[in-house]
């Protein structure tokens, strides 16, 4: 019914249930339950809780599955349980959504856990992302769940902030590129079988201050639209995401959960969107105790209801009884309780949830973590690894002599997952499913005739250094040294990156730095494996090293991956989706500053050690034959931008080969390049292929003086490269005439041929 059903339909339906509603019926559908809070201690559920906390129904239940290690086909079991107590004993017979984390991999016991978000943008392939969330989607939908609290859509800017790693990195149009295909493949080609994407958090608040989350956000509303809120116009008007998370922070003193202008006038007067908003957990109630712009959980309320958030997350708090009693006394008009729980009810209804809320728990088993499933979250791994330096020992033979594998994170598997993996969010300490560690890696790809020998030499963050003595004597005996190091993730203290773990420096925690020096001293060859959320400015070990992996938090096939690479079954194709600093001083440094910031210090430069959009190969690729046509266009016009890549080595591979527009005179500073475009293309040796890209003019837009969106003529500079600093092919084009005053954006990406 409701996929067929059109918008007349909807609202004769959704005001129906409206006029028969209570206000406390109403009330309760912009509320949530924390599903905990309806399970006893053996995880079963409680039928005098849910007549407790359900008895008016209720908007969602908060994380059934990712709050507590159950088996998935039980979670199935329970959310029909939960969805047959609405049908059967609240008088409307209203059914819940159920929410989950997905950040990257429904956040679930034995879910497929993927790379972390920015290992995903590493990728610069947003087809393959698309798999991956269209996994995520089936994972999730199979056991109950409708709505995905993702993806994040953040343009990271500090790398200092503990969230990089949930984000896609630090330009606009990579971030919109990936977050497009992320919801894409969430939401499917039906809400019906699909689940709400969420992306979050509106808006800014990757810019805080001191990169301390949470905290103040300094912007222009010019770069605020420009860079920060791309991402998500396009996740609304060509995503058509059905729900949104609201930021934490505040902007020029406004709480962004408070914010009418972003919630009302800007998402959905300027850009249409017709779903509804969550707020972040907890968020109304900080307006009152964080921010101190509320009086009470009452004015909180009233703020953010007033702003255009919908429904409050993750439990029943500001928006019940605060805002129930403001009703009565005549505080709150109840048309604008109206407003909302018509949008609530309008997403149940396009999710089916009123044909049919119940799922299969028999079927759990066939459709998690498959063969298949794995198979993608290794391609994905494989794809999110940046190879920064290789000095020819890279690959290595399969059958080298002898290997030591030395590091915290070697041979951890809990080591391998970022923040708000089901493994690390919960704190586990067993494995849930099958996870490959980088010393099970290596051991499944050398011959029988290679010693593999381990030594962890320390922890993490822990200032032992007891573990020295075995990891230099293993190291002694080997003719090659893998040392896995970097950074922990997760929520908690012990973790050193992930939300609330924002750091000061970028250097590696605890004594690793210490052992590698001591390896160092050895005069063996070492590669250094990162295992890390953020860019660390660590470029003089970098120096000492033969080669260097990033490889992120790249999930559950990473061990694989990781050895694949080191061994030359898979070429490095990973590109950086953020610069690397040479030191934490030089922040922020991301490649699309004003030209006017590219100034020196007294004794270091402000260029990052690598650049954005770097990653290196086992092949070498040529770039020829640019080509623009027309030369010249008006405002509302296109370029065809041609060029051929070839493969001249010997190993097949992908190049991610990248389009950047520069635009040097204009009647306001401009950025000082912009990714307009990339295409990853696959060649085998001495293959060559012709990319075309099409470029509209009004990708060019900007906010100009009086803050019109507008393309502005003159002369624009073409540049195309390996990255943001590698630039191989140049020219111009110029477009004629009078600006042109965009009303609203229709066109985002540039098109792209591989012939």
């Amino acid at each position: 019914m409701a996929g067929k059903m059109n918008i007349l339909e909807q609202e004769k339906i959704i005001n129906k249930l409206l006029n028969k509603m209570t206000l406390e019926e109403k009330v309760a559908q912009l509320t949530s339950v924390y599903a905990r809070n309806l399970l006893d201690d053996d995880n079963n559920i409680s039928e005098e809780k849910m007549k407790d906390y359900l008895k008016y129904g209720i908007g969602e239940i908060s994380r059934l599955a990712g709050g507590r290690d159950i088996p998935l086909n039980k979670v199935a079991y329970l959310a029909n349980t939960i969805q047959k107590f609405l049908i059967e004993n609240t008088r409307l017979k209203i059914p819940a959504i159920i929410h989950e984390e997905c950040l990257s991999g429904f956040m679930a016991s034995h879910a497929t856990t993927f790379p972390q978000a920015i290992g995903l943008a590493s990728s610069w392939n947003p087809s393959l992302v698309k798999k991956v969330s269209s996994v995520i989607r089936r994972q999730m939908r199979c056991v109950g769940v409708h709505q995905g609290l993702a993806p994040v859509l953040d343009v990271m800017r500090d790398p200092r902030w503990g969230r990089t790693e949930e984000t896609y990195g630090e330009d606009p149009y990579l971030v919109a590129s990936i977050g497009l295909a992320y919801i894409e493949g969430l939401q499917g080609e039906d809400l019906t079988d699909g689940i709400i994407a969420t992306p979050k958090h509106f808006v800014g608040y990757s810019f805080s201050e001191g990169g301390r989350n949470l905290a103040p956000v300094h912007v222009s509303e010019r770069e605020l639209r420009e860079i920060f809120m791309f991402p998500f116009e396009v996740a609304i008007r060509q995503g058509h995401a059905m729900s949104l998370m609201n930021a934490y922070h505040e902007i020029d003193g406004i709480p962004c959960v408070a914010s009418k202008k972003l919630f009302t006038y800007i998402l959905r007067k300027e850009w249409g969107f017709e779903g509804f908003v969550v707020s972040d957990y907890g968020a109304i109630d900080m307006l009152y105790s964080f921010h101190k712009v509320a009086v009470d959980k009452t004015d909180a309320a009233i703020q953010a209801l007033e702003a255009g958030i919908d429904l409050e997350l993750p439990h029943m708090n500001c928006y019940f009884e605060p805002l129930l009693n403001a009703v009565k006394e005549g505080i709150v008009p109840v048309s604008l309780i109206d407003r909302s729980v018509k949008r609530v009810l309008k997403v149940k209804l396009l999710l089916g949830l009123f044909d049919n809320p119940f799922v299969e728990p028999s079927k759990v088993k066939d459709v998690i973590d498959t063969v298949d499933d794995r198979k993608i979250a290794l391609e994905a791994a494989r794809e999110s690894i940046i190879l920064l330096k290789n000095n020819g020992v890279l690959p290595l033979s399969n059958d080298i002599s002898s290997i030591a594998v030395i590091g915290p994170k070697a041979n951890s598997t809990r080591g391998l997952m970022g923040d708000y993996s089901f493994e690390v969010h919960i704190n586990l300490n067993y494995d849930t499913k099958k996870i490959v560690s980088v010393l099970e890696g290596i051991k499944n790809h050398v011959s029988s005739k290679t010693r593999v020998y381990y030594a962890k030499g320390c922890d993490v963050i822990n200032p032992s250094k007891d573990g020295f003595k075995e990891a230099i004597s293993v190291a002694e005996k080997s003719d090659i040294v893998i040392a896995v190091m970097g950074e922990s993730s997760g929520l908690r203290e012990g973790a050193v990156t992930g939300e609330n773990r924002d750091r000061a420096n970028l250097d590696l925690p605890g004594v690793q730095r210490d052992l590698l020096d001591k390896l160092f001293e050895l005069g063996k060859p070492i590669v250094l494996v990162l295992i890390n959320g953020r860019p660390l400015s660590i470029g003089d070990i970098f120096e000492k090293c033969a080669a260097v992996l990033e490889a992120w938090f790249p999930g559950e096939e990473g061990g694989n991956a990781i050895a694949e690479i080191l061994f030359g079954k898979y070429n490095p194709s990973g590109r950086l989706p953020l610069s690397f600093p040479k030191h934490v001083g030089q922040l922020p440094v991301y490649y699309n500053r004003k030209t006017t910031s590219f100034r020196e210090y007294v004794f270091i430069d402000s260029e990052p050690l690598y650049p954005f959009g770097y990653g290196l190969s086992y092949t070498k690729f040529t770039y020829n034959n640019l080509s623009i046509e027309p030369k010249m266009i008006y405002p509302g016009g296109y370029v065809n931008i041609s060029l051929t890549v070839k493969n001249e080595g010997n190993y097949e591979g992908y190049e991610v080969v990248q389009l950047y527009i520069q635009k040097e005179y204009a009647s306001l500073t401009r950025p000082h390049k912009e990714l307009k475009g990339f295409a990853k293309v696959f060649l085998k040796p001495f293959e060559e292929k012709k990319i075309i890209f099409t470029l509209q003019a009004e990708q060019l837009a900007f906010y100009d003086r009086s803050m019109r969106l507008i393309v502005e003529p003159g002369v624009y500079t073409v540049l195309i490269g390996s990255s943001s600093k590698d630039i191989f092919l140049k020219d111009t084009f110029e477009i004629v005439g009078k600006p042109l005053n965009i009303v609203y954006r229709k066109k985002f990406f540039t098109k792209v041929k591989i012939l």
